[in-house]
């Protein structure tokens, strides 16, 4: 788990492994706190250093994947192309006021995280978020995580899961990959 800021107020409401007494306290040492207390059998290795170019390749180490919980596009790419280097799964989740977002890249199988973003927004500050929405997300983004490395059921794999929770409706989307990716386009032979 890595992460280089603090637990805040403004948290709570979404990231429910924080509590008020965690407020100041690093996010990875709360988060151990609680999984630990949940299951004491687990281990976790955290980082609290920030996640850079510098620091990318030794973070994201010998995993298997990498779960994207986080809240900005150039991190967001950095992990894409995290993955995309070492051929391990990336598991996307995103929220936005009601709204959850999920999918599953496979780097040489699907699409990746450019595909789907060529270019992330402009830096806008705080978004807002209802507190429920990042549950949803997360509940979904667990489960393909599940499914990706049991081989049981469908992946989320080149389809976009969106939630909206203000008319409690999903939708799915397909995507297909940009064979001119600059992240992942050399994964594949070119298209005829």
């Amino acid at each position: 788990i890595a992460d280089f800021d603090r637990a805040e107020l403004s948290n709570l409401n979404r990231q429910i492994l924080h509590w008020d007494e965690d407020v100041g306290k690093l996010k990875v040492e709360s988060v151990r706190e609680k999984l630990t207390r949940i299951n004491p059998s687990i281990e976790i290795e955290v980082s609290s250093r920030k996640i850079d170019e510098s620091s990318l390749d030794s973070l994201v180490g010998e995993a298997d994947g990498i779960v994207d919980c986080m809240d900005n596009f150039p991190t967001r790419y950095l992990l894409n192309a995290a993955a995309i280097r070492r051929r391990i799964p990336f598991f996307h989740a995103a929220i936005y006021g009601f709204e959850a977002r999920v999918i599953t890249f496979v780097p040489g199988e699907t699409s990746c995280f450019r595909c789907l973003f060529h270019e992330g927004p402009p830096p806008s500050g705080a978004f807002p978020v209802v507190g429920a929405a990042p549950g949803v997300a997360a509940s979904i983004q667990a489960m393909e995580v599940v499914k990706y490395f049991t081989g049981y059921g469908k992946p989320l794999k080149d389809r976009l899961l969106i939630f909206d929770g203000e008319l409690a409706t999903f939708r799915e989307f397909q995507l297909r990959r940009d064979p001119d990716c600059p992240d992942c386009g050399s994964l594949y032979p070119p298209e005829r």
